[in-house]
Formats: C-alpha cells, structure tokens, sequence
C-alpha cells in the first residue's frame, strides 16, 4: 500500500510540476526569440533608413561603411539593393543573387517585411532571415535582408531552460521527500496494525497499537485494539482450559486407573472381559489428553514461530531419522513389520532436533499401526533444492484418495481403522509443527500400495559456531 500511495502523490507532483515547467519553458524560448527579433527588427530600421538617404542624396558611402563595420562586428551579413534591385553593398559573403536572398529582395521591394516565424529551441542552429523595405509606404527605394546568427540566442535559452529544469528538480525533489513523510504518517498505522493482525492471527497477544496518522487510522487502531483485548482472551481461555484440562484430569485418571486395579482381584472369571475394556479406555483416554496437550503445545509453538525469528534453529535430519530408526525398530519387529532407513547425511533442517524428532515419532508410529503385519517401512531422509525432507513410506493398505485429504483433520479415522489404538490427533500435531516452521506435510498413495507420508521443512545452514 505504501509503493501505491506513494505512487499516486508522485504522479500527481509530477503533473503539477510539468505544468508549472512546460509552460514557463515554452515562454522563455519564447521570450528570448522576441528579443531577437526585436533587437535584429532594430538594426534594420536603421539600414532601411540610411538606404532612403542614400538614394535620396545619391551618396552611399555611409551606408556602405556603417554595413561592414556590422558585420565586422556582430559577424552578421547584410545585402541592400536599390530599388531596380541593383546591389548597394554585400557583406559576409551574402550575395543578391542567392534565392533565399532573391526572394526575400522581391518581398521587401513589394513593401513586405519578413520576420521569421516560431520559437527557437537549445537545440536551434543555422541563421534565421530578415527583410524590410527602405523609403515610404507608397515609395520603397531599396530594401535591406539581414542574415542574423541564432547560436547566441540558442545558448541563451539553454541556459534558461537548465535555470527552470534544475528548479524543477529540486520542487520534485522536494515534492518526493514530501511524499514519502505523508506516506509513512499515512501507512505507518496501517504496518503496525498489520503486525498486530500478524501476531493476533497466530495465536499471539499482540501489543497495543499506537493510535497514530489520520483521525480515520486513530479510530481505527483504538477499535482493533479492543478487538484484540478481547479476542486474545478469548483465545488465552480456550487454550488454558485445554491445557488445564488435559492436567486436571490426569489425577482423576491415575486415581481411577488404581481402584479399577484394585478391584481386579475381587471381580470374578466372567468379568474379566469387561474389566479388559475398561483398562482398555482408560489407556485411550489418557493417550488422548496426552495428545491433547501436544496438540495444544505445537499450535502455541506455531503461533509463536509465525511472528518471532526462529532462523537460529537447525538440526541434522539424518541423524535424526537415524535415531528414530534404532529407537522404533525393535516396536515394529514386534509388530511384525521390518523398519528400515535410508538417510545420506548430513541434511541440515531449519528446525529443532526435538521437533523433527516428534514427527518422526508421529509417521513412523502411524505407520506401525496402520500398515499392518508384514509390511515393509522405509525411513528415508533427502534434500530437494532449499528443502530438506524426512519420508517414511509403508507397503500397507494406505488411504483411499478420498480419506488423503481428512487425514489431517482432529480425531479423524478412517472406518478400517477403528479396530487400532489412536486418537486422530497425530497427523495434525505433525502438521502444525511443520507449519511453525515454514513446512508442510504431504500425505501421497504409495506405489504399488501404501501411504507415503512426507515432511518437509526449509533447509538451514548451521552457524561456524555451533559445529
């Protein structure tokens, strides 16, 4: 908004100063072309009155000396003809027998004065022609053409123009540096309520935004403030009472869980199988508020990574998947899958050890799970590009391209997996990690069968330091 709004104060400073500029410069051009049209229209007054003398007395020494010391002096030539159009003195180099000087001759004796027309410019050069007959308006005795050198006048005007062009520059100037103080008083509310906005979105309480700018951005920034005020309570509350429920509860369990045991030796042979389901949700309850306050631990960390710099973190994502393999492959052989991994290091992920190593655990455990008896999973760890990219991919049933996208979602399973132990929850833990961490996960059919899960975060060079 502030290249835009910046944009259209120039644009408007712009035309301002154009049509200040163009018009004054047309008018100094202008100007000076009049000076010398004048100032030439004046030394042929003059030559047109020495050549009514000259043939009135028959004496044309005069006006023979006065035309070459003219143009000895200002270096301009001059030729007068009578009014037979016999030549009374050349100078310069111009001759009487020249067209352009024929013409102008035949003009003049016609009793027509000749000025020449239009402005001259800096870029102007050659010579600009004058006429004018000698004698009275019913008796024309001779007639005076004048060929006048226009660089001098052109130089002028160069000059003029980059007197009114360097003004110019320095209005536009000025008019900048003006644009961009509005701008920043304009935009300057609008970048922090944006921040605001930023932090607010992920789950962070923002700070109070000065009310600064025009009197619209001020009533604007006090309302999102008690927005704000009022929805990062809101958001505080909900995730304490998941936090606070998920810990609360767990006395409660661990007190149950003990007289459910204690009970066991006084139940009879028969309720054994209701004593078994019992246990049996009590194990699923409590790994659901475990999962809970996982889930609520990543979104906070989430929110948390979108408004701070987290560039410091890093890790060897092949050391991990490593890791995670010699941890999880004694759970899948007693499972009845083969776990393997495929990791050529190191592969230096932008995130922590501990994080990466929780979504391993996520994928690799959905995979045990899920893939069944006598299936084959692979753990392997490469690069693409900037990324680097931890997959773990089984040969087992996989999903339906249908259930691929509802993966993620909370609590969600699918129908042939309601028999297995699980919240729904893993999948969107790994993702909001992911996503803290300028990541993603890609879940993606296997061929020829299976799931391949792949999380992918931004690659990081650790600091010289730190190795």
């Amino acid at each position: 908004m502030r290249t835009r709004v910046q944009a259209a104060l120039l644009a408007f400073a712009v035309l301002a100063v154009a049509a200040f500029a163009v018009p004054l410069l047309l008018f100094t051009a202008s100007d000076r072309t009049q000076q010398l049209v004048l100032a030439r229209s004046a030394d042929l007054d003059r030559f047109a009155s020495l050549t009514d003398q000259a043939a009135a007395t028959g004496d044309t020494s005069s006006l023979i000396a006065e035309a070459r010391r003219y143009t000895q002096l200002y270096g301009e030539p001059l030729v007068v003809v009578d009014a037979g159009r016999a030549p009374v003195v050349q100078t310069g180099g111009m001759l009487a027998t020249d067209p352009a000087v024929a013409r102008l001759v035949d003009a003049a004796l016609r009793n027509t004065t000749t000025h020449p027309g239009g402005s001259l410019h800096p870029w102007s050069r050659g010579y600009a022609m004058f006429a004018e007959p000698a004698g009275t308006g019913t008796h024309v005795s001779g007639a005076v053409v004048l060929r006048a050198s226009v660089r001098t006048a052109a130089h002028d005007i160069t000059w003029r123009w980059a007197a009114v062009l360097a003004g110019t520059a320095l209005v536009a100037l000025a008019c900048t540096a003006l644009a961009r103080l509005l701008t920043r008083w304009v935009v300057s509310p609008l970048r922090r309520l944006d921040r605001a906005v930023g932090q607010l979105t992920a789950g962070v309480p923002p700070a109070q935004t000065e009310a600064g700018g025009p009197p619209e951005l001020r009533q604007l920034a006090i309302g999102f403030n008690r927005m704000a005020s009022t929805v990062t309570a809101a958001l505080e509350q909900q995730r304490r009472l998941v936090t606070d429920t998920s810990h609360q509860m767990r006395n409660p369990m661990a007190a149950l869980r003990l007289r459910v045991d204690a009970l066991h030796t006084h139940l009879p042979a028969s309720a054994e199988r209701t004593y078994t389901g019992v246990t049996t949700e009590l194990d699923r309850l409590e790994t659901l508020l475990d999962d809970m306050l996982a889930l609520a631990t990543a979104e906070h960390r989430a929110g948390e990574l979108a408004v701070t710099d987290g560039s410091d973190a890093h890790c060897d994502a092949a050391e991990v998947a490593r890791t995670r393999h010699r941890l999880w492959e004694p759970v899948a052989h007693r499972a009845g899958a083969r776990l393997t991994s495929e990791a050529a290091g190191p592969v230096t992920a932008a995130c922590t050890d501990r994080e990466l190593a929780q979504i391993a655990d996520i994928l690799v455990d959905n995979a045990i799970k899920y893939a069944g008896r006598n299936t084959e999973i692979t753990v392997r760890c490469t690069t693409e590009g900037s990324l680097a990219v931890l997959t773990v991919t089984d040969d087992g049933p996989g999903l339906s391209t249908e259930e691929l996208p509802r993966a993620t979602r909370r609590f969600w399973r699918s129908d042939r997996q309601s028999g297995t132990s699980g919240t729904g929850l893993g999948l969107a833990i790994a993702e909001r990690l992911l996503a803290g961490r300028g990541g993603r996960l890609e879940l993606e059919q296997a061929r020829p069968r299976g799931l391949r899960a792949r999380a992918i975060v931004p690659r990081a060079v650790p600091d010289e330091g730190a190795r």
